[in-house]
């Protein structure tokens, strides 16, 4: 007769369609032997435990837990899937998910929707599907399918978007020091204290300069500008061919014809020290790297320059 613990062991079929219990008792003499070895489908597993262990409470929770799992066990799908379980069966495609420098893998039924493939990234990354732009050739469409918009394996899709939490980070002091950083930084120096310039303007004024009139606004003269430093230090003179829309920039080298249409801009400032005389900058290109640099222009005739060369036409 059973006098020790009763161990009950059960094996689950890999159809979940049954269960094999085996009872064992502990005997007098200290043996084990098989009380009961059976088959029970899950319906008759109740059925057995009060058969088998009435007035015992440990087989019967053990039996009960037993029974639990056996449930679990009934409804759980054997096959292992990466993907929902209504996925099985379907024509699956595989995606290369890029967003915010991270890459992630994506299975994906074919037949799926692009708002279907926005809840997906949103399991990847926890970006919400209305914070996501998804692009593949274009921006993806949420109503059509990945088959009607030919996606094929292998496909990399783009992904842009903040989460809330990046947006929450956002520290608003933050960016206004940035823009006040920024409009500290745009208040340069006066262009003669600068160091490309101050190798010129450290010469000196040039003796055969032409004489600068100060408070005073005239005409072109009709003779060229002379005696004037360009930025290697090398003289130049200016000279306004207006019958030809042009303007001629010429030094000891060479004579550059320059149309006037195609000068973007001119820059002009006082020489600190010197204020009756200017530097000015002919812009040739789109971009500050392709400025002119003259030194000591004669204040009076720094208007009529720049009314010539951008349009206002100087008529003697």
């Amino acid at each position: 007769s059973p006098v020790g613990p009763i161990h009950v062991s059960a094996y689950v079929s890999q159809h979940s369609h049954f269960i094999l219990y085996t009872i064992i008792m502990a005997t007098q003499d200290g043996s084990e032997e098989v009380v009961m070895e059976t088959e029970a489908t899950l319906k008759e597993l109740q059925p057995l435990c009060e058969n088998v262990g009435k007035g015992n409470a440990e087989v019967l929770e053990t039996v009960s837990r037993t029974d639990n799992a056996g449930e679990s066990s009934s409804t759980q799908d054997p096959t292992v899937s990466n993907g929902d379980d209504s996925d099985e069966g379907k024509e699956m495609v595989d995606l290369k998910i890029i967003w915010n420098k991270n890459k992630y893998d994506l299975k994906i039924p074919l037949d799926g929707t692009g708002a279907k493939l926005k809840e997906r990234i949103h399991s990847l990354t926890g970006l919400p599907p209305a914070m996501q732009k998804v692009m593949y050739k274009g921006l993806l469409p949420e109503d059509k399918t990945l088959r009607e918009i030919k996606v094929t394996n292998g496909a990399k899709i783009m992904v842009v978007g903040s989460t809330i939490n990046d947006v929450l980070a956002v520290n608003t002091p933050k960016e206004v020091i940035q823009q006040e950083v920024k409009a500290e930084e745009n208040k340069k120096e006066p262009l003669c204290r600068q160091k490309q310039h101050r190798k010129v303007l450290d010469k000196g004024k040039p003796e055969d300069i032409m004489p600068s009139v100060k408070g005073s606004k005239e005409r072109l003269p009709t003779v060229p500008l002379a005696g004037m430093y360009n930025k290697s230090g090398g003289k130049v003179r200016l000279t306004f061919k207006l019958e030809q829309d042009q303007l001629w920039i010429g030094t000891k080298e060479r004579t550059e014809k320059i149309p006037m249409g195609s000068i973007k801009h001119v820059v002009t400032e006082p020489i600190e020290g010197h204020e009756d005389y200017h530097m000015m900058a002919f812009q040739l290109g789109p971009t500050e790297a392709s400025q002119y640099w003259v030194y000591w222009v004669p204040v009076q005739f720094v208007d009529a320059i720049k009314d010539t060369v951008l349009g206002k036409w100087q008529y003697f």
